[in-house]
């Protein structure tokens, strides 16, 4: 099947393929004479398929699509991984799996494995360069009093959940604002509260630049909304109506984030990012009714393009073009480099990342592009893939086998990786592992490799 979905995203967003046209000397200008403001808002397992903009049907996301009119859709984003918080390291360092000191879940007294104290962030290049920055939502990087703890790496404010097993629950007994532990009711929806304190983290910031990280726990299970809203009626189990309500729920507050940077006069001047942390859960007949993976193979736990490849929103008005869909190849550990581009800060040499700002302004000539993606995840046997071009290397069961076979695939002509061909590109299947086991460094909390 051709790789055909910018062509399609395209007809999705022309509804609103307008905006101004700034040359890249007015734009550096301007970057020059005040940062831009950046927001980052990151839900868990929503699926390249969950959006309007991206081909949903079923579930009502306005904001989120408007954000796309307005803006700009990536095709070809990847995630850090297809689990949580090694793709929230990923994100954060500019390290892909290979690389990053985080490669899967790694629970310890109840939080996860905390990043070391020394560790270089987005947050903490941001803060150097006049940053103020805030972390509203779900961590998952280090407990509290831990060298992870996000006022330990770069954030002047955090709320939200510390640990990522109780950030399960929606209406939780306490969430963190940074190292007091803030009582709860059990009866307040989590995700109201942190969409209120982003709200007052904008207000408080207008004046100064800002970077926010939103790393939101919708869609993720258990399936918890107030209420299912335009989805009562739907002739859909309970799980999935909640589903739908949950997206829909976030998509209201994009809206909300939005319409406040307009009323406080910011809204150009701040770049505002929206994606997902890995692909869809797929519970509860939902991946079935709802497609939440699109065309794509797999879900989350699996290194197919459903379990990695997620949607991608950039808005900036003014600065991005309205309407846009690029086919630009890109992942979670470039944005550490994008964001040191917007703030006029220097890029650290020991990273993965490519900065995508040239993209973002419609300079492709300017634009550098990756040799090849790399992901590795130790559970379920151990798996590893690498994208290449149109080429995509999957590895299986590589902890158990000593010589696991290389799946490879045409994205650009299968990319619902449904016909593996290693066999008829025996130099490709070869330049792919040479990359691999180059892309690989090993870590005695994540051993990957039979033998490791």
């Amino acid at each position: 099947m051709k790789d055909n979905r910018r062509q399609f995203l395209k007809k999705c967003l022309a509804f609103g393929a307008g905006g101004f046209v700034f040359s890249n000397r007015a734009v550096e200008v301007h970057i020059g004479a005040r940062q831009a403001n950046i927001i980052y808002v990151l839900a868990d397992d929503l699926g390249y398929g969950d959006l309007g903009c991206y081909g949903q049907k079923l579930i009502k996301t306005p904001n989120l699509d408007r954000m796309a009119a307005e803006g700009m859709c990536f095709t070809r984003h990847y995630a850090g991984t297809c689990i949580c918080a090694p793709a929230r390291c990923v994100l954060l360092t500019g390290l892909h799996t290979g690389h990053s000191f985080i490669r899967d879940n790694y629970a310890t007294g109840g939080y996860q494995l905390p990043i070391p104290g020394e560790t270089v962030t987005v947050s903490k290049l941001l803060k150097q360069v006049g940053y103020k920055c805030g972390c509203i939502g779900k961590w998952g990087l280090g407990g509290p009093d831990s060298t992870g703890h996000p006022n330990r790496q770069g954030f002047d404010h955090f709320f939200g959940y510390l640990g990522q097993s109780q950030a399960h629950e929606y209406y939780p007994d306490h969430l963190w604002r940074n190292d007091q532990k803030v009582p709860l009711d059990g009866k307040t929806y989590s995700h109201d509260l942190m969409t209120e304190e982003a709200l007052d983290f904008i207000r408080a910031g207008k004046d100064s630049p800002f970077f926010l990280y939103i790393p939101y726990t919708i869609p993720h299970t258990k399936f918890q909304v107030p209420d299912l809203g335009q989805y009562a009626e739907m002739p859909w189990t309970n799980d999935q109506k909640t589903q739908a309500a949950m997206i829909s729920r976030m998509d209201r507050d994009i809206g909300r984030i939005i319409n406040l940077l307009k009323e406080l006069g910011i809204d150009d001047n701040t770049v505002m990012f929206f994606t997902s942390d890995n692909g869809p859960h797929g519970s509860s007949g939902t991946l079935e009714l709802f497609n939440a993976n699109g065309p794509l193979r797999g879900i989350k736990r699996d290194v197919y393009e459903g379990g990695i490849r997620v949607p991608f929103i950039a808005r900036w008005p003014g600065r991005i073009r309205g309407g846009l869909v690029t086919d630009h190849i890109s992942a979670f550990w470039d944005l550490l480099p994008t964001c040191c581009e917007l703030a006029g800060g220097e890029i650290p040499a020991s990273i993965d990342g490519i900065s995508f700002l040239p993209t973002l302004l419609s300079s492709p000539d300017r634009q550098k592009q990756h040799e090849y993606l790399y992901w590795e995840f130790k559970s379920r046997g151990g798996k590893q893939a690498l994208r290449m071009g149109r080429w995509k290397g999957v590895r299986l069961n590589v902890r158990t086998d000593p010589n696991p076979p290389l799946e490879l695939y045409d994205l650009d002509d299968d990319i619902g990786e449904t016909t593996e061909i290693a066999g008829a590109n025996p130099q490709i299947v070869s330049q792919i592992e040479q990359r691999m086991a180059q892309a690989h460094r090993y870590s005695s909390y994540f051993p990957l490799l039979y033998g490791e």
